[in-house]
């Protein structure tokens, strides 16, 4: 009977195991075995097996440059509110990356939106969108659950902010990514705020060496 209505409870049970096991036993292993090479390599194969299973996928129509333009003005109003943040709170390290180290900060700033945004936001929000709709139920709840399942990667680091800081920013992102379903527009966003927690001097909330070695 359910199945002209659509998936069965069955099913919908066994994509919510699935969801569990890569969002919440994904982190957990990673920070069980708290090594670099295991954290890169997991993310890169699971996005690239997701995006080669969403190759068919046509994305639904968005207006870009309107699209485009809500997220600069969002970024132009939360990024002062970042850097004061950050400059109020840490001022020892406010900054810290591209005064003491600008070439490093450059090479974060061009390498970060490829290696580490892209694979984030295929696993995070068009694969998991994608494939465990369906569980959720709407929209809004594949929102939240992305935002969560996005805050709760981010125990890998050990620190509350890390996570605080990404569930909010995966709130935003997933958003949006509900409404115009484009990878591009969503990993542009992710990378603006990316880079400006680098660059302000919150970037080591996300470094695992230092994480890790005092665990």
């Amino acid at each position: 009977m359910s199945s002209s209505h659509g998936p069965s409870i069955l099913n919908r049970l066994r994509l919510g195991t699935e969801f569990l096991a890569l969002y919440g036993g994904g982190p957990l292993l990673i920070l069980m075995e708290r090594r670099a090479g295991l954290l890169f390599g997991l993310i890169w194969i699971a996005a690239l097996l997701a995006f080669v299973w969403m190759r068919q996928d046509r994305p639904e129509p968005h207006q870009f440059p309107f699209e485009v333009r809500g997220i600069l003005v969002r970024f132009a109003v939360l990024a002062p509110l970042v850097v004061l943040l950050a400059w109020c709170l840490w001022p020892d390290t406010f900054l810290s990356l591209p005064r003491q180290k600008p070439l490093f900060w450059l090479m974060i700033m061009g390498l970060y939106p490829l290696l580490s945004v892209w694979p984030q936001e295929v696993l995070y929000r068009a694969f998991l969108f994608r494939r465990y709709s369906v569980v959720f139920g709407s929209t809004e709840r594949t929102v939240l659950a992305s935002a969560v399942a996005f805050g709760f990667a981010h125990v890998i680091f050990l620190n509350w902010i890390a996570v605080v800081m990404t569930t909010l920013g995966g709130l935003i992102f997933a958003r949006d990514y509900g409404r115009h379903r484009s990878l591009k527009l969503v990993c542009l966003e992710h990378s603006l705020y990316g880079c400006l927690i680098f660059t302000v001097g919150l970037g080591r909330f996300f470094y695992t060496g230092a994480a890790w070695h005092h665990g």
